[in-house]
This record gives structure tokens, sequence and C-alpha cells, in this order.
């Protein structure tokens, strides 16, 4: 048994954990500007849509009086039958 052997699985370790950080780290900064770059998007578009609406009118007050419906009382017959105890 050598004693430099594991050293180098050790390094060949160090050396995919570093390439797999740094490419996890690139796609999250990718991830990161596409996510910016959306909301960056988003907030012109309705800025514009804000800035090209039409003004409103002047204000416009309906004022209503509602009368109350009379409602006929409805006839109802209700027979009672007893019997005798």
């Amino acid at each position: 048994m050598t004693v430099g052997a594991p050293r180098p699985l050790r390094a060949r370790e160090r050396e995919r954990q570093r390439r797999r950080s740094r490419g996890r780290r690139i796609a999250g900064w990718i991830v990161r500007l596409v996510v910016v770059a959306a909301v960056f998007v988003a907030g012109l578009s309705i800025g514009r849509a804000l800035e090209s609406a039409p003004d409103p009118g002047p204000t416009q007050t309906i004022v209503r009086t509602l009368e109350p419906l009379t409602v006929e009382p409805e006839e109802r017959t209700v027979t009672v039958t007893t019997t005798g105890r």
C-alpha cells in the first residue's frame, strides 16, 4: 500500500466537485439574469400600458330614487282536522 495513492483520488474528486459547483454557479447566475430580465420586461410593458391609457373623463353622478313595490299577501287556506278521543 502506497501512501501517495489516496491523494490523486481525492484530488480528482475535488476537481470533479469544483467543476460541478462551477457549473451550478454559472447555471444559478443564468437563472438569476433571466428572472431579472423578465421582471424588467414586465415592468416596461406595464409602464407603457399605463402611459397609453386614455385620460378619464369628468365624474358623472346619477341619483335615482327607487320606490318599493307592493307585494300582495298570499292567500292560504289551512284545514285542521281533529279526532275526538
